[in-house]
């Protein structure tokens, strides 16, 4: 017997938090992970945000604690709500960083319309089950808000219209950098650490056979092969029908939980998280001295 929706009966129009929540942390917390740190590093062949990345140095100097930020700030707003202490510390913290750079607001609206459209693509791909027409409305409206509480404009209203924007903005920008690369790569090497060190030359491949051929030149990455993808793709599949047969999950999942986040062992300080203007913040510890 299949495994019930949640929150089938409520409506995506007034609860696409919770929905979206519930996709992320009971239903689909690996696949939402997986697919989310995708989507990011999508946005790295994009050469105005990729050579951006590079030139911060944080993502290949840090990428263990520009991983875990990212993760978590998105997170708490997630956890929490748009409209609580703890989801605005954590948006503050975001917008201060993007505000320390010259970033377009297309490239916003790029990056947005990836945390969309992977998932759905991925979870289409990879799922336990298919998205339902209110799960993708949720995570429509959802980004609609996230994308408000940033500042982005002009953000689309439907799921086909954010597909659109992802496409058309890769088919026009996707491109050679070498900072992009410098970021992917770096990526990709902190992608092997999460498991054990001999499963890390197959992880580097099964990455790639990830890879639609666009983004795989982009990077100047090679083509793995049909059976690397054959291979990588079914285990996927596999998984897919191994987590239908599971009951539902009763505790959410969540992404501070995980042992890969490492860069905060004695818990969270939403407002000493991320990056910083140079002499900047004052920390608590720093304060009281």
């Amino acid at each position: 017997m299949p495994k019930p929706v949640r929150n089938a009966t409520l409506d995506p129009e007034v609860d696409f938090h919770r929905i979206y929540r519930d996709l992320c942390e009971y239903e689909f917390p690996w696949d939402f992970n997986q697919a989310l740190s995708f989507a990011l590093f999508r946005t790295y062949a994009v050469p105005s945000i990729g050579r951006l990345l590079g030139r911060t140095h944080e993502f290949t100097e840090r990428p263990q604690k520009r991983y875990d930020d990212t993760a978590l700030l998105l997170e708490e707003v997630l956890i929490h709500g748009f409209d609580s202490a703890a989801g605005k510390a954590a948006l503050r913290r975001i917008n201060g960083m993007h505000r320390m750079y010259a970033i377009s607001n297309d490239d916003m609206r790029y990056v947005l319309a990836t945390f969309v459209v992977v998932p759905k693509r991925w979870i289409d791909d990879f799922g336990w089950r298919p998205l339902t027409a209110a799960d993708v409305l949720a995570s429509v409206r959802y980004y609609q808000a996230l994308g408000r509480h940033m500042g982005i404009t002009e953000v689309p209203d439907s799921y086909d219209s954010f597909a659109s924007l992802m496409d058309d903005y890769e088919a026009e920008h996707f491109g050679y950098d070498e900072g992009g690369r410098r970021v992917a790569d770096a990526t990709l090497e902190l992608v092997t650490t999460f498991y054990p060190r001999p499963l890390a030359p197959a992880l580097r491949v099964f990455s790639r056979a990830l890879m639609d051929p666009p983004l795989l030149a982009a990077f100047g990455y090679d083509e793995p092969g049909r059976t690397a993808r054959a291979l990588s793709r079914g285990a996927l599949r596999l998984r897919a029908r191994l987590v239908a047969l599971l009951p539902p999950r009763r505790r959410p999942s969540l992404v501070r939980d995980m042992r890969r986040i490492r860069s905060y062992p004695d818990g969270l300080d939403v407002p000493a998280m991320g990056t910083f203007v140079p002499g900047c913040p004052v920390h608590r510890s720093s304060a009281a001295s």
